[in-house]
């Protein structure tokens, strides 16, 4: 009996101990590089993604939903080439070498943006519009809409802003990462305060099992009575039941809270 209870309680430790789904710290601004026209960004980009994403990338993947972080850095990345005075074939083709030359699935972003990248690389090489080409390019990189390729989509809108408009694209595309890090913060704020009802949860879900193991650690035997009687298995049954609808009702009310900011 001693053995079950400690097992039941450590086992309670572990996943009480254990940080909550998607509630670790997320990537932060890294917006200075935008406001610079320093030529020489490449190099201070490469460092970025060497030091900063891997990390970035391993934090993401423990989410139930895709970061979109290193989305708004890749936006802050092409203002910041824009406004070191790259060509629009100048631009795609550095962004390419941060991300895209190093295979499918790079520094936190999908295979879908790896391949979104290679399409605008291969538009801006050859002169014809890019945000059209990147529009030709979502449904198959993103079979499923989610929060990147929105942005992707936003980012091909801003394209056609600023060739309409007259409007230098790299400021219109600081406005756009400027929004894209209000959101990211907005994430963030979300999942630090789903932690605590997240813990709640996980708590009230143990607490049956820790009280068998403790009223088998004082000498009675809960089993037999759950087991043995009708009114132990008509309690048994009861207590399984309710447990198991207020798992799932609190599951959806963490998700629906979750999902409150997302458009």
């Amino acid at each position: 009996m001693i053995l079950l209870l400690a097992m039941v309680l450590g086992l309670a430790a572990v996943l009480l101990a254990r940080p909550p789904r998607g509630a670790a710290a997320r990537l932060r601004r890294t917006g200075n590089a935008g406001r610079t026209g320093n030529p020489g960004l490449l190099p201070a980009l490469l460092t970025l993604r060497a030091g900063i994403f891997p990390l970035a990338s391993r934090r993401a993947a423990k989410g139930s939903r895709q970061s979109a972080a290193p989305m708004t850095v890749v936006v802050q990345q092409l203002a910041a080439l824009l406004k070191g005075g790259r060509t629009p074939a100048r631009l795609w083709e550095e962004i390419w070498l941060v991300y895209g030359s190093s295979g499918s699935r790079t520094d936190g972003l999908s295979a879908g943006s790896g391949a979104m990248m290679g399409s605008a690389r291969a538009a801006a090489a050859v002169g014809t519009p890019v945000s059209d080409a990147i529009r030709r390019s979502l449904p198959s990189a993103f079979p499923r809409r989610n929060r990147e390729s929105r942005i992707w989509a936003e980012l091909a809108a801003c394209l056609d802003v600023a060739e309409a408009s007259g409007c230098p694209l790299a400021d219109v595309l600081t406005r756009f990462a400027a929004q894209l890090e209000v959101e990211d913060d907005a994430d963030a704020a979300r999942q630090t305060a789903l932690a605590g009802p997240k813990a709640t949860v996980s708590l009230l879900t143990w607490l049956p099992l820790l009280g068998l193991g403790l009223g088998m650690a004082l000498g009675v035997d809960p089993l037999a009575i759950l087991l043995g009687t009708p009114w132990g298995l008509a309690a048994l049954a009861a207590g399984i039941g309710l447990t198991v609808a207020g798992r799932l009702w609190s599951a959806r009310l963490v998700a629906a809270a979750a999902g409150a900011g997302v458009t």
